[in-house]
């Protein structure tokens, strides 16, 4: 099996859980090489939900951690081969600037550069109510080839912790990227 680059971004939203137990469940999968990029108010988020030695956690756990200013790193271009890209969680400023194109850091850049190359990306959009702006910043995300997954719990588990419920979420979204090691998280099998 070849080994298959998997990027992960993490924006300023709410919800930093998410792409922290992404990386951990990337980093325990045989044959992937990770790829970490931050936004700066994913930095804050990150130290306020989960502590504030998160970020030292996550490098840890991927084998490249790309500064987000660094817009001529690996990532940035289409000739690095890379199986897709989760966006988790992503702002609704990060996914309106994907939805235009405005690759002005790495984290965008990156994402478009999956768009361009028709390769998976998963925005993990959150924000709650959402307005129509956000709802057509959505619509065109999807017309350009994104996956949009908003972090809606699947409550017919029966999920008896959040990280129960975070971990369903990120199991779900790695599935997405069709890797050779899915699916991950346990499929419905319908009623009894």
């Amino acid at each position: 099996m070849t080994m298959e680059r998997v990027i992960v971004g993490i924006s300023g939203a709410s919800g930093a859980a998410l792409g922290l137990r992404i990386l951990e469940r990337l980093a325990v999968l045989p044959d992937i090489e990770t790829h970490l990029v931050v936004s700066d108010a994913a930095r804050r988020t990150l130290a306020l939900e989960c502590g504030l030695d998160t970020l030292d956690s996550l490098t840890a756990l991927v084998h490249r951690h790309h500064p987000i200013g660094d817009i001529g790193a690996s990532i940035a271009s289409g000739s690095f081969p890379v199986r897709g890209m989760i966006v988790a969680p992503c702002s609704m400023q990060t996914l309106s600037a994907i939805a235009t194109g405005r690759a002005d850091t790495l984290l965008t850049r990156a994402a478009d550069v999956q768009l361009k190359e028709r390769r998976r990306l998963v925005l993990l959009a959150r924000e709650t109510p959402l307005h129509l702006g956000h709802l057509r910043t959505m619509v065109a995300a999807t017309e350009m080839g994104a996956i949009i997954m908003p972090p809606v719990p699947a409550f017919y588990h029966c999920p008896r912790s959040m990280a129960e419920i975070v971990d369903h979420l990120a199991t779900r979204a790695i599935d997405l990227l069709a890797l050779p090691q899915s699916p991950l998280s346990r499929s419905w099998q319908g009623t009894p």
